[in-house]
């Protein structure tokens, strides 16, 4: 018992820091997903086999890659350790890994940007109160400009090419599972890895960087589309449409909807997470899926984030729109079948198959793993609707302007929150501003923070001034109508 209890610990220890890592990677690159979409349309459209071929504009594509978008994730991961003067020398010293190699350097940022930012942290650190007063602007402009300078030079002459290796032989792999048509296999470790919320780690913190520089040789890669791919979650989601009961029924084709079209793939978790054994579903549909996109040579120039059927279709390459699609077909008829055939065999009774509430609460608790406020929400576990800030306390409805929706990335659960309360806040006639952003970017005049209730800690540490309320669940929570007639 004792020993399975510590296996058991250190797996979810395992869990936990492996999706800090992931979450840290892809905070570096979903800030700056806008502008990799922005790349990716611009070489869709002008490159020369584009959908509108142009010499002239199609010389924005390589800079853009090579300078813009690298340094881009340097300054963000700079940002994340040590704030702006981190963000600075992130930027700085990812300049080195570009200038010192011939390939873009995204691998590269994401390695000096919050390195250097760190180095650059402990330094001001060790000196914080030893300044003498006067000098602190030029010990911290000298400071930056010294450290950064010799961290440059590392970068151009080290760091650089043995992160130009590693590429290399990343992409030598990648290559021999193309070129042996053992792709597919990947998906087997990819969709399991995504229920555990590693898929944003997956997609932006491993295989877009390598499918940016082959897409860049080739014109298209597959690796865009093994993470991404609507078609397995869509297929679970129909299933359940039909062969589900209850809740699970009655909110399927909404969440089919949202993670179709919106491409917020996180969406259909709870439904696996009901009813583990669809995990298999997922995995079936997922392999189909990169099987039909290998079989008929199919890529996308560019990332589809969010991972919808709309962003697909405009990364798609010129005349390659049928590949794409198939791919996508394929693998939600199969993830369909084998769901359909899972939930038809499910010897759970209704009342546990029902259980779509309880299922998103532990996707929320597996989602938070890892944050600060886990410890806390392990501890408040009871205080699960709705909790006032005790330094703000609960504002009047004249004191409210502007009420923020905050997660991790600020782009998944918190859009969704904040479009359904914005259209409540429409339909009462209240002229409130309803807005959302990533926790560490909550604005200073938010005068509400809606948060999941495992996040409310941290943002309450991001603005103290707000009155904070707790969520369990974004897609259907009591506490809006409860704030709707409070404000109108």
């Amino acid at each position: 018992m004792l020993v399975a209890q510590s296996t058991s610990s250190a797996s979810g220890a395992a869990r936990v820091g492996v999706q800090k890592f992931g979450r840290f990677l892809s905070g570096m690159v979903m800030p700056n997903i806008g502008a990799f979409i922005a790349w990716g349309l611009i070489t869709a459209l002008f490159i020369p086999t584009g959908w509108f071929p142009n010499a002239y504009l199609a010389k924005l594509v390589d800079p853009m890659i090579k300078y813009l978008l690298p340094l881009l994730i340097g300054y963000t991961g700079g940002t994340m350790v040590h704030k702006q003067r981190g963000g600075v020398i992130g930027a700085l010293v990812t300049m080195g890994v570009i200038v010192g190699t011939d390939i873009p350097m995204f691998l590269g940022a994401m390695a000096v940007g919050p390195g250097a930012a760190w180095v650059l942290k402990k330094f001001d650190k060790a000196v914080e109160g030893k300044i003498k007063s006067g000098f602190e602007m030029l010990v911290n402009n000298f400071s930056l400009g010294i450290i950064g300078g010799a961290l440059v030079l590392i970068a151009y002459s080290i760091v650089g090419r043995i992160i130009e290796a590693i590429t290399n032989v990343l992409s030598s792999g990648v290559e021999f599972l193309v070129n042996h048509h053992l792709i597919p296999l990947v998906n087997i470790l990819i969709e399991p890895a995504k229920v555990l919320f590693l898929n944003n780690a997956i997609n932006h913190g491993v295989l877009s960087p390598i499918a940016i520089e082959q897409a860049q040789h080739v014109g298209k890669s597959i690796l865009f589309m093994l993470e991404s791919n609507p078609g397995p979650g869509l297929g679970i989601l129909l299933a359940y449409m039909i062969l589900g009961r209850g809740s699970a029924r009655q909110s399927a084709p909404g969440a089919a909807i949202i993670h179709f079209f919106g491409g917020i793939h996180e969406i259909y978790f709870p439904y696996i997470l009901m009813n583990p054994r669809l995990i298999l579903a997922a995995m079936a549909g997922g392999v189909t899926g990169t099987f039909t996109f290998s079989l008929l040579d199919a890529g996308l120039v560019g990332p589809p984030s969010p991972g919808s059927i709309i962003a697909y279709l405009a990364m798609a390459p010129r005349g390659e729109i049928f590949p794409v699609l198939s791919g996508v077909v394929t693998a939600a008829i199969v993830s369909f079948a084998v769901a359909a055939l899972l939930l038809k065999t499910s010897k759970k009774s209704e009342e546990d198959e029902d259980d779509l509430e309880e299922a998103t609460k532990r996707m929320k608790d597996m989602k938070a793993a890892g944050t600060p406020a886990a410890a806390a929400a392990a501890v408040s576990e009871a205080a699960a609707h709705i909790e006032t800030s005790a330094d703000a306390g609960q504002k009047s409805k004249e004191e409210v302007h502007k009420i923020v929706f905050a997660c991790d990335a600020g782009m998944g659960s918190s859009a969704m929150g904040a479009s359904i309360l914005r259209k409540k806040m429409k339909a009462a006639g209240s002229p409130i501003e309803v807005t959302n952003t990533a926790i560490s970017d909550i604005p200073s005049d938010a005068d509400i923070v809606v948060t999941h209730k495992t996040l409310t800690d941290r943002a309450r540490g991001v603005a103290p001034q707000a009155e904070h309320i707790s969520i369990d669940n974004f897609l259907k929570s009591p506490e809006y109508d409860e704030l709707v007639e409070r404000l109108k």
